[in-house]
């Protein structure tokens, strides 16, 4: 998404650090160009119009920092206007009541009923560990409870559902008794989207949030919709008061501008992203993160996350000491490897690196990966801890049981003996490792 935004801020930074300063001449075509990729992005022409008047301001004027780029300073300062536009901080929950109450609104093909699904499983896990119910609310649209049911299975969360019933409110009703009887803390409500705003559409939503008083009310935004999405939201604030909004489909080719101008016109903040199909594929929106893809900068704040879930701390730990000490085996590699993929597809994972944006539609194969396991699970235990010499027998039954051959294995060996080789000459010093730690990562 926003791919045509990030391509032409790193040709402005490119063309701007051949400049020695900042001035109102070499700004004004910048600008220009920052003001046509946001509106082609489908940005809201008056979010787009404030924002780089921001921006000129600011950049006009400023003097080349020693060391630093001009075309640097300048995305520097797109950097922190985003940031700003977008919120600039993460967004907070409001989960009080027992149970808490969330409703979730929006139009038909927005994502809604599968975001409902994300966003309880997402709440299971920590900080928030919440043992959620949601409640089929949505009585319009054929085969929505059918689809919440199946989701709900998936995401191993219950799913409560009044069989026969056509009124949502005595449904959201049952389902807060049934929360409060059966240790539920949290209930998350699937109302009814339809093709556009209606007054029924508004009336049932309105009349659920008198009755159960929901914390938060979060309108669902399909990335594809563009302004639409805006307008809408701001349709749903004015008459239900909105307190957030979930962007969803951002994973695919959509112009996806509704996310740097959801706020700024509805005034409530971005709470959630749908990533990706998978119920896993949902996480906290976070204005620094979003400024960071839009430039081209990666995603480190969601990889980290990432790698906090699928890491364990005291394997990470013991691992280190491992590394430390050249004892890493072909045991502690597949391990490493296995919490790679529970992070996602490889693809996924490098675009997330600063520096790594440029992979557009990059198809990175992962057979690499999938033959060094194969390698790995056919060796026996003592061969994976190293503890026995491969001699060439034992390598031709490895090739044998992997499906690959034996110069496919001779070549991982080698390069698993010259790394730990390298760990062993790595230097005591912490300062010393750090700063190859960093070479390396660079």
């Amino acid at each position: 998404m926003l791919g045509a935004v990030t391509e032409k801020f790193q040709n402005l930074a490119q063309k701007l650090s051949r400049e020695k300063k900042l001035t109102e001449e070499n700004i004004r075509d910048a600008v220009r160009e920052v003001r046509l990729a946001l509106l082609e992005a489908d940005v809201n022409f008056k979010v787009v119009s404030d924002f780089v008047k921001r921006v000129k301001e600011k950049a006009v004027g400023e003097i080349a920092l020693k060391g630093v780029a001009t075309g640097d300073q300048f995305i520097k300062i797109v950097h922190e206007e985003l940031i700003s536009l977008m919120g600039g901080e993460e967004p907070k929950l409001l989960l009080k009541g027992d149970p808490a109450v969330i409703l979730i609104c929006g139009l038909q093909g927005s994502g809604k009923t599968t975001t409902t699904a994300k966003l309880a499983k997402y709440l299971t896990k920590k900080p928030y560990e919440k043992k959620p119910l949601v409640a089929a609310c949505d009585l319009q649209r054929a085969a929505a409870v059918k689809q919440l049911q199946i989701l709900g299975e998936a995401a191993d969360i219950p799913v409560f559902t009044v069989e026969g019933e056509t009124n949502p409110l005595k449904v959201a009703k049952k389902a807060y008794a049934h929360a409060k009887e059966n240790g539920h803390d949290l209930l998350i409500l699937d109302t009814a989207g339809r093709l556009h705003v209606d007054e029924e559409l508004m009336r049932e939503i309105t009349a659920i949030k008198k009755e159960l008083n929901p914390q938060e009310i979060l309108f669902v935004a399909s990335a594809t919709m563009g302004q639409d999405a805006v307008k809408t939201a701001k349709a749903f604030d004015e008459a239900v008061g909105l307190t957030g909004s979930i962007l969803t489909m951002l994973d695919g080719n959509a112009r996806a501008g509704a996310a740097i101008s959801i706020l700024e016109v509805t005034g409530k903040p971005l709470k959630f992203e749908g990533i990706g199909e998978k119920t896993s594929e949902f996480q906290l929106f976070n204005p620094i993160s979003m400024a960071d893809r839009i430039l081209g900068k990666g995603d480190v704040i969601n990889l980290v996350k990432k790698a906090e879930e699928h890491f364990d701390q005291k394997e990470s730990e013991k691992l280190e000491k491992k590394l430390r000490k050249a004892e890493f085996t072909f045991g502690d590699f597949l391990k490493q490897m296995k919490s790679i993929k529970r992070m996602g597809s490889l693809k996924g994972i490098m675009k997330m690196l600063p520096g790594m944006s440029g992979l557009g539609d990059l198809d990175v194969s992962e057979k690499e990966f999938t033959q060094i396991e194969a390698i790995i699970l056919s060796m026996t235990p003592d061969e994976r801890e190293d503890r026995v010499e491969l001699l060439p027998s034992r390598r031709r039954r490895i090739a044998k049981g992997s499906g690959t051959n034996i110069d496919r294995v001779n070549r991982i060996i080698k390069q698993f003996r010259q790394m730990k080789k390298f760990l062993k000459m790595m230097p005591k010093s912490e300062k010393k490792l750090s700063k190859i730690a960093g070479k390396l990562a660079g």
